[in-house]
């Protein structure tokens, strides 16, 4: 465990101030760095301690916002802006973007060992800016198995790792076979780890409030497997050297 130090950065992006959480590890040196995109509702706590583990773990992370500061918890209010986002490769990209310049621009960061992690809509974003061609070193999904457009798979450049529940009726069956035809096709280094009995947001601890939709709930277990799967991964692909 190392000491972390942690504020709040605000950028533009999407037409908004978004507010994001950056974690730095102990020490004065560069470091591997971790984008880190939060569930459909938006930045919360959740994303905030994750972002915070990671510092921990030696990387720098910033947990980016999806929503001008705001956390979406109404349904309709959360779909009625992720669904026309996640319909949008080049508004995804240019929100991932906005993001990962504050983070190659924090002077803790080696700019040439960023990974990207994230959730549902953040997972998504991840996966766009490695369809665009960014080089990132891993990319990390979670409920985020979202297709691109024809043929921009093949500028992903680092392996992907994508995790799903299997009883999520959002990532079903048909959603997560176009998704690694799509990586197959594209000759990426994918991975899929499917979890026995989860649902949607199955990593989400407040996914179990009611006023959340149907199909949609934690499953502590398989959250903390998943957690430990996105941690070998960037072992692998992005160790922490001094």
């Amino acid at each position: 465990m190392t000491k972390v130090t942690t504020r709040t950065v605000e950028y533009a992006a999407d037409g908004l101030t978004m507010s994001g959480h950056l974690a730095l590890p102990a020490g004065t040196g560069r470091r591997p760095a971790v984008l880190l995109g939060p569930e459909g509702p938006g930045l919360s706590d959740v994303e905030r301690g994750r972002a915070d583990a990671l510092a921990e773990l030696g990387y720098v992370a910033l947990a980016f916002d999806l929503h001008g500061g705001r956390l979406l918890t109404d349904p309709e209010e959360m779909l009625a802006r992720c669904l026309p986002l996640l319909a949008d490769p080049d508004r995804m990209r240019d929100i991932g973007h906005a993001a990962l310049d504050v983070l190659r621009a924090e002077p803790r960061t080696d700019p040439e060992r960023i990974a990207a992690v994230g959730y549902g809509t953040g997972g998504a974003v991840g996966l766009e800016l490695g369809r665009d061609g960014v080089g990132l070193r891993a990319i990390a999904t979670v409920n985020g198995l979202i297709t691109g457009r024809p043929g921009e798979a093949a500028r992903i450049r680092c392996p992907v790792w994508a995790g799903v529940g299997s009883e999520d009726p959002i990532m079903a069956t048909a959603q997560r076979d176009a998704f690694t035809a799509e990586m197959q096709a594209a000759g990426v280094d994918w991975r899929l780890v499917v979890y026995g009995g989860a649902v949607h947001a199955f990593h989400h601890p407040l996914s179990g409030d009611e006023r959340l939709l149907p199909g949609v709930g934690h499953h502590p277990l398989h959250a903390r497997r998943a957690w430990r799967d996105v941690v070998d991964l960037l072992t692998e692909c992005l160790p922490v050297t001094e």
